[in-house]
């Protein structure tokens, strides 16, 4: 099965490299130095010193493996690629909740970089996915669940 591409902006390739480096210079090294000093307690059955920082390295060396995986598999998102007469990956869109009669500002991302709570969706998600390829004057009905939701596009931007 092939990898899933991830749509990454150049500020989430560059926090996603720097959390890598992260990871791998400070985080291992932190970790190893932990069980070098639980080892040095004697008796690993019996030590949830070691134990613990074992899990640790385990959820460490899988987060390091997903965030290669990630990087190996980018899309960069070239901001002169984006384009303002159809919201897009990179998009910025303006649109208007008919259900809560309010402007809303969101940033089209690849799902790596979603944060809802700053307006940043996944392209992935049911309003993401819903807006693109629409243009500016469209409504687009997105199924939430309490019901349907429906936006007007007033503004695409980059």
């Amino acid at each position: 099965m092939p990898e899933k591409e991830v749509f990454l902006t150049a500020d989430g390739l560059l926090k996603l490299e720097n959390e890598l480096d992260e990871l791998k210079s400070v985080k291992r090294r932190e970790i190893a130095d932990r069980i070098k000093q639980a080892l040095a307690f004697g008796d690993i059955s019996e030590n949830s010193e070691y134990d613990q920082a074992k899990n640790e390295q385990a959820q460490l060396e899988e987060r390091i493996a997903k965030v290669e995986n990630m990087l190996s598999n980018s899309i960069l998102i070239d901001e002169n690629d984006i384009k303002t007469d159809i919201v897009g990956i990179g998009s910025r869109v303006l649109i208007y909740d008919k259900g809560y009669e309010e402007e809303m500002e969101l940033v089209i991302v690849g799902s790596a970089e979603a944060n809802p709570s700053q307006g940043r969706i996944s392209n992935e998600s049911p309003v993401g996915s819903a807006l693109l390829g629409n243009k500016v004057g469209d409504i687009v009905n997105v199924s939430v669940p309490d019901g349907m939701a429906e936006y007007e596009i007033r503004k695409i931007m980059k």
